[in-house]
Formats: structure tokens, sequence, C-alpha cells
């Protein structure tokens, strides 16, 4: 199927790791231009050259996401250069801990900046583009703002917010033509992820925990997995697909954990 993609600027928060690098490889595939924004130089440089020795198209502009001066200057970047912004992928964020019982005013706020703000900055800078382009916006969220976790409620409220600016923004876009779609991650084994994992006793027996609890296969959803769906919503091929949230997770989140798969 082509995606009729090819040559697409589409900005992707956190794209130099995990599963927004996995969102950038299947764009770069798939003949897109994706653009990686990112803090970390060393991170995002090392990103940028294995998408272009795989054959890929890619940029990236530097941004500490939480600055709302730094999200408009990558947005900036990006129309300067190539003249057009087509798509955005909303990716960047991270599950701080920042908990009920032990946290505070200033540690939940700077939580749901590093989860939530700059997901607000990036569409509100990328949307004349995007209304130029019909384009289409789809942020990644997580099962912990249906599911719970426990100790983390500053990312919770900030993955319910993704959830809720999802169905906002699709509502206040419709004349626009813009489709706006969110992906749900469960159990996806990012660098982030493993260094959870290391943090704790016994990481090994922990991750087999976890995966016998994943109802398909009992494994966890790759980047690329998660990259291919949101290449999807990307595209037209999706054109009467907005408001939506897709649960790319093996049927963590809906389907009875208790059930064992039979290998036919």
């Amino acid at each position: 199927m082509d995606l009729e993609l090819k040559d697409k600027i589409i900005i992707v928060t956190g794209g130099d790791k995990g599963i927004g690098l996995g969102i950038c490889k299947v764009l770069a595939k798939e003949g897109a231009f994706p653009i990686i924004v990112g803090r970390t130089e060393k991170d995002v440089l090392k990103s940028v050259q294995e998408i272009k020795d795989n054959g890929g198209k890619v940029d990236y502009a530097l941004a500490e996401l939480t600055n709302p001066d730094a999200c408009k200057k990558a947005v900036s970047y990006v129309i300067k250069t190539y003249g057009a912004i087509h798509g955005l992928v909303n990716n960047a964020g991270v599950n701080d801990g920042v908990s009920l019982e032990n946290g505070d005013y200033e540690s939940f706020l700077t939580s749901i900046n590093k989860s939530l703000t700059h997901y607000y900055m990036m569409a509100h800078y990328c949307l004349p583009e995007l209304k130029k382009n019909q384009g289409a916006i789809v942020n990644i969220s997580s099962k912990v703002a249906l599911t719970g976790q426990g100790g983390t409620s500053g990312y919770a409220a900030s993955n319910g917010g993704r959830n809720a600016l999802t169905r906002e923004w699709a509502v206040e876009l419709l004349p626009y033509r813009i489709r706006v779609n969110a992906i749900i991650v469960a159990e996806s084994y990012t660098p982030l992820y493993k260094k959870w994992l290391n943090s704790l006793p016994n990481p090994k027996e922990k991750l087999k925990e976890i995966t016998n609890n994943i109802p398909l296969e009992n494994r966890m959803t790759t980047p690329e997995e998660i990259g291919n769906t949101a290449v999807f919503l990307l595209s037209s091929k999706s054109s009467h697909t907005t408001g939506q949230l897709l649960y790319v997770d093996g049927g963590y989140t809906h389907l009875d954990r208790a059930i064992k798969p039979s290998i036919l």
C-alpha cells in the first residue's frame, strides 16, 4: 500500500530514541522526511545518522520542550528550511514517579510540563502549516491514564490530558480537515523502560512477569509496531479517522491478562 507520504515533512518530538525513533524509522522507510526534535545533541545525531545509513531522509532541531520559546524556534526552523509541515507526532515525555503521597506542587507542575504542556505548544505553533496542508496530528499516550499505575500522578494526569486534547483538537480542527488521533501504548521496551527495569532488584524476573501478562504472544510491543500505526494515521489512507484512541498494546489494556494463549 502506498501511504502517499513521499517527501512529507513530519515533526516527531523525542524522535531520537524509543518509540519516537521507531516512528521516524518507519516514516523514513515510507519515503517521508521526519524531523527529530530532541534535547540531547549526541543522541539526536546518533539517530539521524542511523536513519541516513539506512537510506532515509531526516533532519533535526534541538529543543528543550519544557521551554515554549524552544518549541517555537524548532517549528520555525522547519518552516524556514522546508517551507511546510504536513504532520506532527507528539511523543516526548517521561514517567517520572511524581506521586500523590510524596510529590508536591512544584514537582507536579514540572511533571505536567515534561509530558503534556509541549504537546499543546508544538501543535499550536505547527497549526498554521497544518491548516495549509490539511495535515495530521498523532499524540502518543499511555494506558496509565486508563488503568492507573500507582506513584505517578503527574504522568497519569499528563496522559489523561493527552487523550482529552486529542478529542478536543479533533473537534476544533474539523473545519480545516486536520485529523487528530492518539496511540495508547502499554508495554514497549524503550531505553527509559530498560532503565526502570534495571533499577529493580530482579530485572529479568520482573520483565518475565510483565510479558506473561501481555495477552498477544506474551511479548512487548516494539517501537516499530507503534510506528506502523502512527504512520498510517499520518497518511491519507486514514482519511476518515479522527478523534480516535488506538490501543497498540497486544491486548494489555482491555483483554483478560489471565488468559494464556494456546499456540495452534
